[in-house]
């Protein structure tokens, strides 16, 4: 209903009579249920009746009647029947009750609907594993961490579980369990890996696994040489080990060109030395000075490709 002024004229002038603000026509509104709650996102309801004005909408909700947050503006349309409203509260957090009211304004006024509540749903617990570095050296550790997420994920023993190439056994625990901090973080200590290995987390009573990680182990390569200056056009002999042994495995001296790529400029296969190394010996001209290195290829699923130290040999005339 619009709000009137009676006018009343007179001899001694005119009265204007205004009528009491009750008389505004400002929206009716319901605060209504809720659907699809999870654990951090929840649908509301609501109705809203613009009593024949423009009128716009949002929902107000919070952990606490104060609210705190609310969604985007909607529209309600200008009839004069309830409409039906929704929208969505996102970014919530697990395992909470908020509170929540539709509220609407038309050119009259503001009107907020009652207090409702609800409870999101607890968060499963899940488990990420990530290994750095990856690849690893032969003979290096590598750390691995991951969180524990979900409600309740504090606190809780976690135990890291192994199995090495070909990945036919089973995983084995390895080492002490660990406790996960407020955040449900853990990070076990640096793990040397004997081979290509798959990696994974898991809770102590055996609820929650991680996803596997697969840690590959590079051969460590040991590059020694004659000289880091030679005359130009005469040889320098590349020469080293790799561990562990694997005698026959091809291997190249690259060189790093002005487009930043490796180039093989000679190669070889290494020689039989034991079970823990190979060796490797090859003399390679020199005409111009440049970054060297050696390159050993790997491809039996054990261990992958090794490369060694990069070394700087200068030419003289």
């Amino acid at each position: 209903m619009k709000r009137r002024a009676a006018v009343i004229a007179s001899t001694i002038g005119t009265l204007v009579v205004t009528a009491p603000a009750a008389w505004a026509t400002v929206p009716g509104v319901s605060t209504g249920g809720v659907h699809g709650i999870t654990a951090d996102a929840a649908k509301l309801f609501g109705t809203v009746n613009p009593k024949g004005k423009p009128t716009t909408y949002y929902f107000e909700y919070g952990p606490t009647r104060r609210y705190g947050s609310r969604t985007p503006d909607a529209n309600a349309g200008k009839g004069t029947r309830n409409v039906s409203v929704s929208a969505a509260a996102g970014g919530l957090t697990p395992n909470t009750t908020y509170h929540y009211r539709v509220v609407a304004s038309n050119p009259d006024g503001v009107t907020s609907g009652g207090d409702r509540s609800f409870s999101t749903r607890k968060q499963p617990l899940g488990l990420t594993l990530s290994a750095n570095p990856n690849p690893v050296i032969f003979g290096a550790g590598t750390t691995v961490a991951g969180q524990l997420t979900g409600t309740g994920n504090a606190g809780k023993q976690v135990v890291m579980q192994q199995r090495a190439f070909p990945f036919t056994g089973g995983f084995a625990n390895v080492g002490n369990a660990l406790v996960t901090d407020g955040n449900g973080a853990f990070s076990f200590p640096a793990l040397a890996l004997p081979a290509t290995t798959q990696l994974r987390a898991q809770t102590t009573d055996g609820k929650v696994t991680s996803p596997v990680a697969t840690v590959a182990v590079a051969v460590r390569v040991e590059t020694r040489v004659t000289t880091y200056r030679v005359h130009r056009g005469h040889r320098v002999r590349f020469s080293g080990v790799v561990h562990p042994g694997r005698e026959g495995a091809l291997y190249a001296v690259q060189k790093l060109n002005r487009a930043g790529q490796w180039v093989t400029v000679a190669g070889g296969i290494t020689h039989k030395g034991s079970a823990s190394f190979s060796g490797f010996s090859r003399r390679v001209r020199v005409r111009r000075g440049g970054q060297f290195r050696i390159y050993v290829r790997i491809v039996d699923g054990n261990f992958t490709s090794g490369i060694g130290r990069t070394v700087r040999i200068r030419t003289r005339r």
